[in-house]
Parts: C-alpha cells; sequence; structure tokens
C-alpha cells in the first residue's frame, strides 16, 4: 500500500487530481473548497466532522464531499495509533464541474454521475461492495494513461450513483442554514475567511482580494451578511469549537488554539458572546444531555 501511495502523484495537465494527503494532529483544521473531494482513508482513527455530522473514521472509510460544504479529519494521538508518527493518511481525488460540464452531464448515458454529484452535496460515506470497487479503480489510477483515467474518473461516479450503499452525511437542516450567497464578493470574502480564521485577518487583504478600501469592505460585509468581519470570524471559530467540545476529550485550551484564539480568556468571552455561556458549561450541559 505505502508503494501504490508513494507514486501517487500531480498531473497538471490533466482534469482532476490524484494524491495522497499525510496530516499529523496539529494540522487538521476545519475547512472547505470549491472542489468536490473524494477520500478514501489508508491510516488513521478520530473523528470526522462534514457539516453537522460527526462519526468515527477509520482506514477503509470513504468519504465523498461537494463544494463548499465544511469538514475536518480530527485524527487521535499519533502514539496510540501508529509508528509512522503520522496521524492520518488518505488517497483522495479533487476535481470541480469543469470536468462534467452541463452539456455532458445532462446526457442519458450520465444519468448515475449527475446523481453522484447531487449526493454529494450533503457529503456522502460509501459501503459495502461500492466501497471495494470504487477504492480498487482509485488505487490503480496513478498507472493509467491519462485517457484511461478520464473514463476511470466517470466510471467511479457512475458507480457511486447507482449504488444504494450510501449512507447522508450532513442534516438536511444544517443544508438549510448553511452559508449561502450569489455575491461573489461576499463569496470571496467568507472562503478568505475559512481558510484564515486561525491566523490574524487582514482588512488589507481582504479589501485587496475584492478590490474594495478597507473601510469600504467592512460596511460593505455588514450591510449584506448582519454582521461585521470580525463578528464572522468569530461565529466561523465558536461554531468549530462547538464540535470540538461535544465530541473530543481535547483539553479546552487546545481547543481554543486549534480554533484559532490567542488565549484562554479571549476564547471564553467570546464563546460565551455567541453561545450564552463558557466552554466549559457548554460541554457539561452536552456530557448531561
Amino acid at each position: 500500500m505505502t508503494e501504490i501511495l508513494e507514486q501517487i502523484k500531480m498531473k497538471p495537465d490533466e482534469s482532476f487530481f490524484i494524491g495522497v494527503f499525510q496530516d499529523t494532529i496539529d494540522k487538521s483544521i476545519w475547512h472547505y473548497h470549491q472542489e468536490y473531494e473524494l477520500s478514501f482513508i489508508t491510516e488513521g482513527t478520530g473523528k470526522r466532522i462534514v457539516g453537522d455530522s460527526i462519526e468515527e473514521f477509520y482506514p477503509g472509510d470513504l468519504i465523498f464531499i461537494g463544494p463548499r460544504l465544511p469538514h475536518v479529519w480530527i485524527p487521535e494521538n499519533p502514539e496510540i495509533n501508529f509508528s509512522s508518527g503520522r496521524t492520518l493518511e488518505s488517497v483522495y481525488m479533487l476535481f470541480n464541474e469543469t470536468i462534467v460540464p452541463p452539456p455532458l452531464i445532462s446526457l442519458p448515458e450520465f444519468t448515475q454521475v449527475r446523481k453522484a454529484m447531487l449526493l454529494s452535496e450533503r457529503g456522502i460515506k460509501i459501503t459495502g461492495d461500492t466501497l471495494m470497487e470504487v477504492s480498487e479503480i482509485m488505487l490503480q489510477l496513478p498507472y493509467l494513461d491519462k485517457f484511461t483515467r478520464l473514463i476511470n474518473f466517470y466510471r467511479i461516479m457512475k458507480i457511486i450513483g447507482g449504488s444504494n450503499s450510501l449512507e447522508m452525511l450532513a442534516s438536511e437542516d444544517y443544508m438549510k442554514t448553511r452559508f449561502e450567497s450569489k455575491n461573489e464578493r461576499i463569496i470571496k470574502i467568507h472562503e478568505y475567511l475559512m481558510k484564515n480564521y486561525r491566523e490574524d485577518i487582514d482588512l488589507n487583504s481582504i479589501a485587496g482580494l475584492v478590490n474594495m478600501a478597507p473601510g469600504s469592505v467592512c460596511r460593505f460585509f455588514k450591510t449584506l451578511t448582519g454582521t461585521t468581519i470580525f463578528e464572522y470570524v468569530n461565529k466561523i471559530k465558536t461554531d468549530y469549537a462547538c464540535k470540538m467540545l461535544m465530541n473530543t476529550d481535547l483539553h479546552i485550551t487546545d481547543i481554543s488554539y486549534d480554533c484559532g484564539f490567542n488565549n484562554l480568556s479571549h476564547f471564553n468571552k467570546q464563546f460565551k458572546n455567541h453561545c450564552g455561556k463558557t466552554p466549559t458549561e457548554f460541554r457539561k450541559q452536552f456530557e448531561k444531555l
């Protein structure tokens, strides 16, 4: 397996990317991206969060996630896991909608492919015979020529779309409340904040991203969203912190830093502003439930 993984490399002249993700626990962050992602876990155990779905993950898990769906894999301590020093390893595939343009996906032959893409919007866990079939093809892709690799990509999507052994991840209620906007500037700002919430937010960088003055971008964001940029960043952080408090045994101090807060007192203050209680009170309430 290791030999196969080491040979998977990015092909810049192709329509999708197949690669290997190797992580340590301090690198796992709550994030999303514009691409579709198909991930096959080869090493590691821990908790997986996709939208509002929180489950244990193990080697052999196969997950298909659509664009703009927040997710994170939170590995267990590497000393508990295995001796390689890694806490998570996966073979993954990334692609965007250019590989399935509307004229192509509207063809009757692509009905199952279209269904797979739609199902991925909530995130799906692939199980049973479908898991075995898809993972086997994924591990063969690095050894195929580009055209055959593309054909097998469509084959994978067809298999997923026609499968009855799928488990939906994010709930319908979550999908109704997640971030959505048709304003391109707001989308760019949101994506920047999702990628950088653990760092100091630079208004000049955001302003340059959307071609506006720093003062103007603040007023623009609040007018369209009803909240300031910095309030929104704290919401991203505290939403993630809630999931961590409910579903991990991590110390509250570790959670505060993992969510991008510089110190515990600031984390406690912001968390209480957004949730009405301190992180400790929130965790105790959840444990009682």
